[in-house]
């Protein structure tokens, strides 16, 4: 069979034996990341560092055996038990709500937290040029791209660290922080264009007020319609298949962690002009 023939034959199989999925991105994020304590500067914002997560879905989610991992601007995920934090079994995130995890120990310079933070652990991040990513399981040392299948839940680089969502948020210092756009809500898979580099940025924590806007954005309209021209088509399809068998979430439409026939099921029920 030429190989035109082939992709019909495996189009036609995919439709008759595979129904499509519904939509699922990740309701959980990584919302703030704060490199700054630690300092015995008093200009510095706060005397830890802390990294804030929220729960942008309806449910509350079970942690038990997540992590959260940080990596140098170079480095690995996780490359020492300082680098790492694994939520305990008991951890559970409610809907539109945060958590908030302040890491380091507290220094001379900097205010303490505005909130209680609901876990501590002995991770220091830097201030400037770094990774933190959130896993469903613990990947120790590992490199960025080496990442078990379906762990990694989502992840920010900011400064010169690789490991970006498209690109990475600016340089951080002492005094500013990263800070989801939307209060945790945004989510384009643009690290640069989803966070905003913030002056002594708020954390949230557990008892913090649920985020007003969640619940009521509807999720994306036609997540298939790659190239944003308001339609599933031809070209649509061409970049899903130059993505086949990787674990890129931005073209993973039925999130399982791999592109595959599931997610070309998906695209073919989306055909056509997306709805309004």
């Amino acid at each position: 069979l030429s190989r035109a023939s082939l992709l019909f034959v495996t189009v036609r199989c995919t439709v008759a034996c595979i129904a499509a999925h519904s939509s699922a991105a990740e309701a959980l994020r990584i919302s703030q990341v704060y490199g700054g304590g630690g300092s015995t500067s008093a200009l510095a914002s706060y005397n830890v560092d802390y990294i804030e997560i929220f729960n942008s879905g309806p449910d509350p989610v079970s942690l038990a055996g997540w992590t959260v991992e940080y990596g140098s601007a170079a480095g690995n995920w996780g490359s020492s038990a300082t680098n790492m934090f694994a939520f305990p079994k008991t951890a559970v995130i409610a809907p539109c709500s945060y958590l908030l995890l302040a890491s380091g120990v507290p220094s001379t310079g900097g205010a303490a937290l505005p909130v209680v933070a609901d876990f501590s652990f002995t991770m220091a991040l830097s201030s400037t040029n770094g990774k933190v990513g959130l896993f469903r399981a613990v990947n120790a040392n590992v490199a960025c791209g080496a990442e078990a299948v379906g762990t990694l839940v989502d992840k920010v680089a900011f400064g010169t660290a690789n490991c970006s969502e498209t690109t990475a948020v600016g340089v951080l210092s002492n005094t500013t922080g990263a800070v989801r756009n939307g209060a945790g809500m945004d989510d384009t898979d643009s690290n640069i264009a989803d966070f905003t580099v913030v002056t002594t940025p708020i954390p949230h924590n557990a008892a913090s007020p649920t985020n007003p806007n969640c619940g009521s954005v509807p999720p994306p309209p036609c997540p298939a319609d790659f190239n944003a021209d308001g339609s599933v088509g031809a070209q649509d399809l061409a970049v899903l298949l130059g993505a086949w068998g990787t674990n890129d979430a931005a073209y993973d439409l039925n999130a399982d962690g791999i592109i595959g026939a599931a997610d070309l099921a998906q695209m073919l029920g989306a055909w056509g002009v997306c709805p309004s």
